[in-house]
């Protein structure tokens, strides 16, 4: 099975994982903070001998867009994918500290990461529709999850396309290739199927570093409207972009070790997107998005 397909496999179910409880928040600058979706404490992470991330910790709360921006090699990326296990597919990949999702340790004995991947849905840097047409690839991740319905199927398709705004350019071409449909529309296609299970939360890994500018505007604004369903973590080289669609933002950095000459990733600032960017705190912070460090 193609890695792809493999991380929308989520049919193994888990008791402790808690279903989330609806609640509306109302925007505020800065943000009022909602349910916590994840409490990380003391967390580093480690590529066998290698450790990526040192002591990171930070709550990330519910129906908000939560941005990651540092340099490259500070550890935004491995944190991402630690949130739904993706760490795990690495050989030698570990987590020490503690990752809850809504109370609920993210690493216990007794957790399927397939489960956790059901609630917590990814949305990779290149567009990667499956080798399917367009129906079949929203309704990949729910005929997984048991459902064959042909009128149900069909409105879980119609309903994550809508909400991905992509139905108006698709829908009288469903069974076209997913791989024919243009570089902003296959992400969208990409977006569509991870809603399409109904996830909690919508990570992003730069999800649009491969778009126009077009393009890029269509994904900003459709991860706006997905807020009031969907909490949404993104990790961002774009500056600008974090400052579009953030409620928060999470400053990573490079700590380098010249006794052993080794590099890690490190957490410097997380705040309010807005006192991020007009009053950081960290001189690292402050360097970074004035241009001075990249």
């Amino acid at each position: 099975m193609e890695e792809s397909e493999q991380n929308a496999v989520t049919n193994l179910p888990v008791t402790n994982l808690p279903r989330p409880e609806p609640t509306v928040q109302q925007p505020m600058e800065p943000p009022a903070a909602g349910a916590t979706i994840f409490d990380v404490r003391n967390v580093s992470i480690w590529y066998s001998a290698f450790k990526a991330v040192t002591d990171v910790s930070m709550s990330i709360y519910e129906r908000e867009i939560t941005a990651f921006i540092g340099s490259s090699g500070s550890g935004k990326t491995t944190v991402l994918r630690a949130f739904n296990r993706m760490n795990d597919l690495v050989p030698g990949a570990r987590v020490d500290g503690d990752m809850s999702y809504r109370g609920a340790s993210l690493y216990g004995k007794d957790v399927s990461p397939i489960a956790v991947r059901r609630r917590i849905g990814m949305v990779f840097q290149k567009p990667n529709p499956f080798p399917k047409s367009i129906y079949d690839n929203v309704a990949y991740g729910p005929r997984i999850n048991g459902e064959h319905n042909k009128g149900k199927l069909n409105e879980i398709v119609e309903r994550s396309l809508r909400q991905a705004a992509l139905w108006d350019e698709v829908k009288n071409r469903l069974n076209t290739s997913g791989l024919s449909l243009s570089g902003g529309q296959a992400q969208r296609l990409c977006i569509a199927r991870t809603i399409a299970v109904e996830p909690d939360v919508v990570l992003m890994d730069e999800p649009a570093s491969a778009l126009d500018p077009i393009a890029t505007s269509a994904i900003e604004d459709l991860m706006r409207e997905l807020k009031s369903k969907y909490t949404i973590v993104i990790v961002t080289h774009n500056m600008q972009q974090a400052t579009r669609v953030s409620d928060r933002t999470a400053v990573f950095s490079v700590l380098v070790n010249e006794k052993s000459d080794t590099r890690t990733g490190v957490l410097v600032e997380y705040g309010s997107t807005r006192q991020i960017f007009e009053d950081p705190h960290d001189s690292r912070t402050q360097a970074y998005v004035t241009g001075r460090m990249g």
